[in-house]
């Protein structure tokens, strides 16, 4: 590889001296690896960014993004159109969960989630609910770095540099089960989701605009709910006027297991779904919000004229558009909805292999979306971090937030690869924990 220049480039969500002074550089990707600067194959175990769900290297995916480039690079959508997300809007709606009629895009999962909340509040308005203003996130919820998704984040280092950020805004306590060790939805507890319950006594009803929760917790940990947890903040939701969001940004096309969202698979339906990650196999930036058709026609009971004053420069993007209907052509073709369902059992058997071991605090997941919880050692994080670390030098690539490692491999990922992974892990635990 030629000598790289690592000086200009401002890395996100990275130690950047520390990464400097040993790099770790990808150079190409195919199937379920990425290539390591020396030209060898390391085992995708988190998609990744969460995002690669059909593997890597794609040639439908190549060959729409060429055509249309050639075709069409680029066209406005501000008073404007071109097919593409019509077509785009039609496919994600034949696979969205019933009642879903309307598709709004973005070009990521934080903008997607900045758009559903200014839905959110913008339709509260529409509605003669102006009084309606505050949002609720969730503690450890991640929901991306613009100012709103920051705002209802429940992550404390994305927060504290920031000042006060968005006013308005209250927090669940993370639904974090007491149990540990536990495959797929932890028993129930009503404390975590009755919570809402109060904030609506705290704050008024009529204040409230919209909830905001990821299914199952990504980045702040893989934490899937509490058996009864969705319901009872829907039940709580609908009671009050109050629009409930799902940040799929990570649970979407197909990590679940439940089909393409979990809002199908868990059967318990938001008004308003953020997109984006699988939804271009990350071959190009974009996102989505789809939403229920009341809002939508909500909106459309305005005067003529604009009935959103929202939108970005490359909402809608010909390219992105044709990856995606590539993308989601794939999901339908090799039936990937259902594989992360197939895959789950030898997913968490790999998880699980490593309950019990020294260093191993705890083990959870469901579908193909898991995480092994490390004993801290030394400063916060820096057992994560050294176990990721020394796992890519082995031919690993996972992820670590904090002390815990987070798994989410490509939906086309196969015995072998599930193998791979828990034999590096073993070997870095083990050397790391003195097993």
């Amino acid at each position: 590889m030629t000598e790289l220049n690592l000086d200009a480039f401002w890395m996100p969500f990275t130690a950047n001296r520390v990464f400097k002074a040993a790099p770790r550089i990808v150079t190409g990707a195919h199937d379920m690896y990425v290539v390591n600067e020396r030209g060898e194959d390391v085992v995708d175990a988190m998609a990744g960014l969460w995002c690669v769900n059909l593997g890597h290297g794609r040639p439908e995916i190549a060959d729409a993004v060429r055509d249309t480039l050639l075709h069409l690079d680029y066209a406005p959508t501000f008073q404007m159109g071109h097919p593409g997300p019509f077509r785009l809007a039609e496919r994600l709606v034949s696979v969205l969960p019933d009642g879903f009629s309307h598709v709004f895009f973005t070009n990521s999962g934080s903008e997607s989630v900045d758009t559903a909340l200014k839905i959110a509040l913008a339709y509260q308005q529409v509605c003669g609910e102006g009084s309606r203003t505050r949002l609720i996130g969730r503690e450890k919820g991640y929901h991306g770095t613009n100012f709103g998704g920051t705002s209802v984040g429940g992550i404390m280092r994305n927060r504290q540099q920031f000042g006060p950020l968005l006013p308005g805004i209250d927090h669940l306590p993370a639904a974090v089960s007491r149990e540990r060790f536990v495959r797929g939805f932890p028993p129930a507890d009503p404390f975590f989701a009755d919570e809402l319950e109060r904030i609506v006594s705290l704050h008024g009803p009529r204040t409230i605009a919209a909830v905001i929760v990821e299914p199952v917790v990504g980045s702040g940990g893989v934490y899937p709910p509490p058996l009864g947890y969705l319901e009872r903040l829907r039940e709580i939701t609908q009671a009050h006027g109050i629009l409930l969001v799902y940040d799929e940004v990570i649970t979407g096309f197909g990590r679940t297991g439940t089909g393409a969202f979990a809002a199908s698979g868990f059967g318990v339906a938001p008004d308003i779904i953020a997109m984006a990650k699988g939804i271009t196999n990350g071959a190009i930036p974009m996102g989505a919000v789809a939403v229920r058709r009341e809002i939508h026609d909500a909106f459309m009971a305005e005067p003529d004229g604009i009935e959103l004053f929202h939108g970005y420069t490359y909402s809608g993007h010909p390219v992105a558009c044709a990856a995606a209907l590539a993308a989601l052509d794939i999901y339908e073709r090799e039936d990937l909805f259902a594989r992360a369902g197939r895959m789950e059992s030898a997913f968490q058997d790999m998880l699980f292999s490593f309950a019990g071991k020294p260093g191993v605090v705890d083990v959870r997941g469901v579908g193909l979306m898991g995480a092994i919880e490390l004993a801290p050692q030394g400063a916060a994080g820096a057992a994560g971090m050294n176990a990721f670390v020394a796992a890519w030098n082995a031919g690993v690539m996972g992820r670590v937030t904090g002390d815990t490692l987070a798994f989410s491999p490509p939906l086309i990922v196969e015995q072998q690869h599930l193998d791979r992974i828990r034999e590096v892990f073993e070997e870095v635990l083990a050397e790391q924990y003195d097993w």
